[in-house]
């Protein structure tokens, strides 16, 4: 699928609307080779799909090995919406709490106050993440392809 396909997936309604959603499940092959699936959170930027975790997460090593990933974003209710999406993971150590960290877990309702104790918490916890930064491949590729199903016709 070339580049300008894929943008305009993205582009519609339906797209947006997943992308706007806080969950994703991340596939890609661990270090024993076997297939994994785990829900992560997710921020989408305009242009790529951020997630992050920390940076003695299991997934980092079999990611640095195999950056090929698939991710489903989808809805829970019938008939469900879903997004198909696969690219590559670039791994990015930053120190501190990414933006789009704190930016994924913005969407739970907190008072200001609880929002601030939240934020200085986390800040606690962790000396640097890593950000997970789902890239398309070039146009050529067939590794990056998302996926919309039919609209219902009910």
């Amino acid at each position: 699928m070339h580049t300008d396909q894929i943008t305009e997936i993205l582009k519609r309604p339906v797209s947006q609307e997943l992308l706007g959603r806080d969950v994703t499940r991340l596939a890609y092959v661990a270090e024993d080779d076997t297939p994994r699936s785990i829900p992560i959170a997710f921020t989408w930027n305009g242009s790529e799909i951020v997630l992050c975790t920390t940076k003695n997460a299991p997934k980092l090593p079999a990611l640095r090995k195999n950056p090929v990933v698939a991710l489903t974003i989808d809805t829970e209710v019938h008939p469900p919406r879903i997004l198909l999406l696969r690219g590559r993971a670039e791994l990015d150590v930053v120190d501190g709490i990414p933006d789009e960290y704190l930016q994924m877990n913005g969407s739970y309702e907190m008072t200001p106050e609880q929002r601030i104790e939240w934020e200085a918490e986390v800040s606690s916890l962790y000396d640097g993440m890593v950000r997970i930064v789902i890239t398309r491949p070039g146009r050529n590729s067939s590794t990056s392809k998302p996926r919309c199903p039919p609209r219902s016709r009910s």
